[in-house]
């Protein structure tokens, strides 16, 4: 759909980004269940499955991440550079995620594959991040490297609106995503609204831009999986996923499962 080459983080079309920005988004509170997981190496280990096209990581980490490559002489996926961001600490008149990273640092000095950036449509502060998005966006053009674009509605414009019941509502989820259109994304990545024909309606918004579905919090394999299936059967292009993978003692274990799912066709029944 774009001139893109969105190839370097995609395998067959489809995508499993194994996303780290928890520390940022939500401090030490995802790493308690699986301490070891706090600890950027064991996730830039984690990365180098074979199911893995990209890793999601905010500047710190990603500088981190290539020095790790370098010492140790370890591939890990491609990088995808998560952009803004915020922390969970102060109290806020409604959702805003700053830039912490430019795309000239990301790419001329990190070498980033890609791009990510959270959008909260809904915000009182959409306003400013429509604009940052579109600075982005551009920059990344003269790059040419492709924009992920977490879109995730809420805030205000949906806890009060009572057409809405919240921030799956399958329409504010279709919204989202038709806005990753709208905007100039390559990707977008959305909250699983809850069922297959729900997440079809979202297919429906976006022609050919690729979707992929958030993975939530920890779950059992089975359940995750179906998700993950239903998805890929309506046009879904597949997976950014975090705590389902680093909270778990073997992560590889279900990223195996995942790996069938996404990449070769199979069904739950033949991936479990």
């Amino acid at each position: 759909m774009k001139d893109m080459d969105d190839s370097a983080i995609t395998r067959n079309g489809n995508s499993l980004i194994l996303a780290y920005d928890h520390g940022t988004e939500h401090g030490p509170v995802d790493f308690e269940p699986m301490p070891k997981s706090a600890d950027p190496r064991h996730v830039f280990e984690v990365s180098q499955h074979d199911a893995v096209t990209a890793l999601a990581l905010q500047k710190g980490n990603a500088e981190y991440y290539r020095n790790w490559q370098e010492n140790t002489g370890n591939e890990g996926a491609p990088l995808l550079l998560k952009i803004n961001g915020n922390s969970s600490l102060p109290k806020r008149e409604d959702y805003y995620s700053p830039k912490q990273c430019s795309v000239q640092y990301a790419v001329e000095e990190l070498d980033a594959d890609a791009i990510g950036y959270t959008m909260y449509a809904g915000s009182i502060h959409e306003d400013e991040m429509w604009k940052d998005f579109r600075e982005v966006q551009e920059e990344a053009r003269k790059y040419d490297v492709p924009v992920v674009m977490w879109s995730y509605p809420r805030g205000k414009g949906i806890e009060e609106n009572p057409d809405y019941s919240g921030q799956k509502d399958p329409e504010v989820v279709a919204y989202g995503a038709r806005l990753g259109l709208e905007l100039g994304a390559d990707m977008v990545k959305c909250k699983y609204p809850g069922n297959q024909e729900d997440w079809e309606r979202l297919e429906s918004q976006v022609a050919e831009l690729k979707t992929v579905m958030s993975g939530g919090s920890k779950r059992s394999d089975r359940a995750f999986l179906q998700d993950v299936h239903d998805t890929i059967e309506v046009s879904g292009n597949g997976l950014a996923v975090g705590r389902n993978i680093f909270q778990r003692e073997e992560p590889g274990e279900l990223l195996d499962k995942l790996e069938k799912v996404i990449f070769e066709g199979k069904t739950v029944d033949e991936a479990m």
